[in-house]
């Protein structure tokens, strides 16, 4: 890993390591399921997002602690992007101002895990900057994805309007139609 904060892209895919989906959507039925269930688990996902430190040995309580993180992190999402309850969510992991290598001040993490530390630092510069926001957990009950809400206005709802939005004003069209 080179250092640093990651985009808010690969956050989303961090809190995704928790898949709660429970629907079938064109003959795919998607089970939930757990991407961080063992340190090799954690260790595959540092490596596939090029957050792995070299000659890093992950321990089971570094999966702990991303756990922790994600979980903490979806919490902080659960209702509504309140960047107070994010800005909480990460009072557990400790931040530092620290130089980056212009002479300008960042946030730091310090959790001992580098690939964690740019998850956090990310979601900090985030919550600070106003980015996060946006990052939200799918209103679909049987869902819960977490996504990036492009929409001009950020009033975005569904991780993907054409599969959970779609569904959603289905189901709401047949009750009106009883």
């Amino acid at each position: 890993m080179t250092g640093g904060a990651v985009d808010l892209d690969v956050v989303e895919q961090f809190l995704n390591t928790l898949d709660e989906r429970t629907f079938s959507w064109h003959g795919e039925k998607f089970v939930p399921g757990d991407g961080l269930s063992s340190v090799e688990d954690l260790s595959a996902w540092l490596e596939k997002h090029g957050l792995a430190t070299a000659g890093q040995e992950l321990r089971p309580s570094d999966l702990a602690l991303a756990v922790a993180l994600r979980d903490t992190l979806r919490e902080a999402l659960t209702d509504g992007t309140d960047s107070a309850k994010a800005a909480q969510a990460l009072a557990s992991f400790p931040l530092r101002l620290a130089p980056d290598p212009s002479g300008h001040l960042r946030i730091a993490a310090a959790s001992g895990v580098a690939g964690l530390d740019a998850i956090i630092e990310t979601v900090a510069t985030s919550v600070a900057g106003g980015g996060w926001k946006r990052m939200k957990l799918c209103s679909s009950a049987d869902c819960r994805r977490a996504f990036y809400d492009t929409s001009r206005n950020g009033s975005g709802r569904w991780c993907r309007m054409e599969v959970c939005g779609n569904r959603h004003k289905t189901r709401a069209y047949r009750r009106r139609q009883q």
